[in-house]
């Protein structure tokens, strides 16, 4: 009787909505400069706390490679690579057209011309952003929504564009352009997580081509809103 008492308190509706109130309270605190330099690691730590208390492994929500590990890197350096394109020459420029306003990239600035400081932007998109954002938001968020909608194709769409709503908000700093061209690219790397059978391995390497794009053309200089 206890380990079933257990049990359905793991699955508990009231337990996905107390993570989630933690989730949306370290948002807030981030929105008020209480967390220093990116609330990514906290997030994460807080997923792999709800997942060791419901017995769940990050194996078993996609953190595995897709069909073999040729697949896994043909996959996410094509799709990073298609993202990016989509990105650059499709989304960023619809927006900045109909918004009139280009996303904020001030905090990049200094990347311009110094290798030091690009290099280490390249070890934080690869951690931080690509492993780091991929587990939090496509891994654990996109599945506890899901969760509690009961796991059903329905469930997942609801997930798929409540999370990246969430995304898109965790980019505020670069303005209202920047939120919404990032929440359309979560989206899409959200799109691509359930596409390969809910495979984290794959959007962690598409989300890392693509930033590690975007920082070698801040560093020359080429980034087209910059």
């Amino acid at each position: 009787m206890v380990s079933v008492q257990h049990s359905e308190w793991r699955q508990s509706r009231w337990l996905i909505v107390g993570e989630l109130i933690v989730v949306a309270l370290i948002f807030v605190a981030d929105a008020r400069h209480l967390i220093p330099f990116s609330k990514t690691p906290f997030l994460f730590v807080f997923a792999w706390i709800s997942l060791r208390v419901r017995r769940v492994t990050w194996q078993s929500i996609g953190l595995t490679r897709y069909k073999s590990w040729g697949a896994t890197l043909a996959t996410g350096l094509l799709a990073g690579l298609i993202l990016e394109a989509f990105q650059l020459f499709v989304s960023q420029p619809f927006l900045i057209h109909v918004l009139h306003k280009n996303p904020n990239l001030e905090d990049f600035r200094d990347l311009i011309g110094n290798i030091r400081l690009t290099l280490i932007f390249l070890g934080l998109t690869w951690t931080l952003a690509a492993f780091g954002e991929e587990m939090v938001y496509r891994g654990y968020l996109m599945n506890r929504v899901a969760d509690f909608f009961g796991r059903t194709r329905r469930a997942w769409i609801i997930s798929l564009i409540v999370v990246h709503v969430g995304f898109g908000l965790a980019h505020a700093y670069q303005g209202i352009t920047g939120i919404l061209d990032e929440g359309l690219t979560g989206l899409l790397l959200g799109i691509i997580y359930l596409r390969t059978g809910r495979n984290l391995s794959v959007p962690i390497i598409a989300h890392g081509i693509g930033d590690t794009i975007d920082f070698i053309l801040i560093f020359l200089g080429k980034y087209p809103t910059m």
